[in-house]
C-alpha cells in the first residue's frame, strides 16, 4: 500500500524554539497512527506542524505527493488535512448546522452523513455552539473536519475531559470513521490502550524525537514497554494507568 503521508527529518516549534527534532514517519492511506508520549514530549506540536500552525525549521512533509512544507494552514486543508485541535475551535455563535455547511466541501462526508455518525448533533442541529456540552462540541469539531472531506484526519486528544459514556461513544465513532470508513488518521491521546486498540501503527515521542515506532498491536501487547515509554503503570492519578497529567507544552 502506497504511503499517503511522508514526513522526513522534520524540525519545528514556536519562534526560535525547536520542539520536535528530526522526526520521520510514514502513513499509508486507510491507516491509523496512535501518537503517544509523556507530557511535554511534542505530540501536539507535531500535529500542529502537520496542520501548518507552528514554525517549520527544516524537513519535508508530503501528503499524496503534495509538498506541504511551505503551505499555510488553509492550503493544507484544501490539500486534504482535517485538523481537530485540543481547543476544538468550533464557531460558537453559529448553529450546529451552520458550523457544518460553512466549511463543507464536496465528497463522501456531508452534513447529513455527519448527523448519521453523531445522532446527537442531528438532534441539536439548530442549537448554537455555546448551547452544546463539551462532548457535543467535540463531536461537532470532528464532524466539521469530516465535511471538509480530508485525506488525513488529525485528532489531538479527542477524549480529553469527557464523561466515560461520551468517551465510549466517541471512541466507537472514531473507530468507525477510521477502521470502518478507511480514513487515514493520526490520533494523540492520553488513553494509550484505548487508541492502540483501533490503530495500525504506534509512534512514541520523547523530548521531541521518535523513541519507538511499530505496529500498534505489538505495543499494546507489551505492558513492560508501555510502562517504560509512557509511565502508564506508575501514574498514581489514574485508574487503569491509561492517562497522565497535562504538561505546559505538548
Amino acid at each position: 500500500m502506497a504511503d499517503l503521508l511522508q514526513v522526513e527529518g522534520l524540525r519545528a516549534g514556536y519562534g526560535e524554539a525547536v520542539v520536535i527534532d528530526e522526526v520521520s514517519l510514514s502513513l499509508a492511506a486507510g491507516e491509523t497512527m496512535a501518537l503517544l508520549g509523556r507530557n511535554g514530549t511534542g505530540k501536539t506540536t507535531l500535529i500542529d506542524t502537520l496542520a501548518g500552525a507552528t514554525r517549520h525549521h527544516s524537513g519535508a512533509i508530503t501528503l499524496g505527493g503534495v509538498e506541504l512544507n511551505k503551505l499555510p494552514a488553509h492550503a493544507r486543508a484544501a490539500a486534504g488535512i482535517g485538523w481537530v485541535p485540543q481547543e476544538r475551535n468550533i464557531f460558537k455563535s453559529l448553529t450546529v448546522h451552520e458550523n457544518l455547511t460553512a466549511v463543507a466541501r464536496p465528497g463522501r462526508w456531508t452534513p447529513r452523513e455527519a448527523y448519521d455518525m453523531f445522532p446527537r448533533l442531528g438532534e441539536r442541529r439548530n442549537n448554537l455552539g455555546t448551547q452544546l456540552s463539551g462532548g457535543e462540541q467535540q463531536m461537532l469539531a470532528i464532524a466539521r473536519a469530516l465535511v471538509l472531506n480530508p485525506r488525513l484526519l488529525l485528532l489531538d486528544e479527542p477524549l480529553e475531559g469527557l464523561a466515560p459514556i461520551i468517551t465510549e461513544e466517541l471512541l466507537k465513532a472514531i473507530a468507525r470513521i477510521t477502521r470502518g470508513e478507511g480514513l487515514a488518521a493520526i490520533i494523540v491521546e492520553q488513553h494509550p490502550r484505548a487508541i492502540l486498540a483501533i490503530s495500525h501503527q504506534a509512534l512514541v515521542l520523547d523530548h521531541g524525537t521518535v523513541v519507538h515506532a511499530g505496529p500498534a498491536h505489538e505495543l499494546a501487547a507489551a505492558p513492560e514497554l508501555l510502562e517504560r515509554l509512557l509511565g502508564v503503570a506508575r501514574d498514581p492519578a489514574t485508574t487503569g494507568a491509561t492517562s497522565t497529567t497535562r504538561g505546559a507544552v505538548e
